[in-house]
């Protein structure tokens, strides 16, 4: 199917952006990598009037060590979150998450902000970003907020965003002690969305307890979820088999999913279960070493 028609330009700075975002109003949609967004005007589900191409914006690639977080601009590609030495050795569960998103085409052009803004259930990178405590830096041409994101994933395809707003940064936390993470991903095939899907993110303190705890779900409610209760039960623990078996069990209780060709909703809860004691187990061996 061929989209509605819309309008289209291609600013080359971010202030010539943000003016016609400003100037567009509601009817105005951001178009970076386009991995999402076109699909959905193909299939009528999403219909902007006015597409803003921030491609040919210079300085929005960027992924940086800066002030006790990385800092990942707009135009970041999923390909340079895999290729990145700072990822690498900052944030294990990006690093870990990266390789499965999607397929090699769609990491060529698709960027971890415009994954982040789209707020797709079944997306990947926004379970990471509520395991790390990731913050969105959005910018309008009125100025700039910084916004947690527990705050900015508001529901189903849905973001906290305001009009004329653009997602600028995401910030991920460094690991203030000794860190370690993973994302482990159940898929029918190579680049498909998730059927489950589970980050997991622990720091260490310097008696070899857990100082800080993320856990977050996949594709088995109608957001990205935080597994609350799970990261309360680790915090100030130290760890054990027993330890990851409970807060495996306290994270399928945060699971709702659907029953449906993939699986049942009592399957996929222990593919939750299962996938979070794996992903703590693994968190440790790399906070640990």
């Amino acid at each position: 199917m061929f989209p509605p028609a819309f309008e289209y330009s291609a600013p080359t700075s971010v202030e010539e952006v943000l003016a016609t975002l400003a100037a567009e109003g509601d009817g105005a949609r951001v178009l970076a990598g386009g991995q999402s967004l076109i699909p959905m005007m193909k299939l009528r589900l999403a219909s902007p009037a006015y597409l803003v191409d921030i491609n040919n914006v210079s300085g929005l690639d960027y992924i940086e060590d800066v002030n006790g977080h990385v800092a990942i601009g707009a135009l970041a590609r999923h390909r340079d979150i895999v290729n990145s030495d700072v990822i690498a050795s900052t944030n294990h569960a990006m690093a870990s998450a990266a390789p499965w998103v999607a397929d090699p085409i769609v990491r060529n052009r698709g960027t971890l902000c415009g994954s982040v803004a789209h707020c797709d259930p079944e997306g990947d990178w926004n379970s990471v970003m509520l395991a790390a405590r990731a913050q969105v830096v959005a910018q309008s041409s009125t100025g700039e907020r910084v916004i947690p994101i527990d705050d900015f994933i508001v529901d189903f395809f849905t973001n906290s965003l305001q009009p004329g707003e653009i997602v600028k940064e995401v910030r991920v936390p460094k690991y203030s002690g000794s860190g370690g993470g993973a994302y482990l991903k159940l898929e029918r095939k190579i680049g498909d969305y998730a059927t489950v899907a589970v980050a997991s993110q622990i720091e260490l303190d310097g008696d070899g307890k857990i100082a800080k705890a993320g856990i977050a779900l996949t594709a088995v409610n109608n957001k990205n979820t935080r597994a609350s209760a799970a990261e309360d039960a680790l915090v100030g623990e130290t760890p054990s088999d027993e330890l990851f078996r409970e807060a495996g069990d306290l994270a399928s209780q945060a699971a709702n999913p659907e029953t449906n060709v993939r699986g049942t909703a009592d399957w996929k809860r222990e593919v939750v279960r299962v996938y979070t004691r794996r992903g703590l187990e693994t968190a440790l061996a790399q906070a640990q070493g």
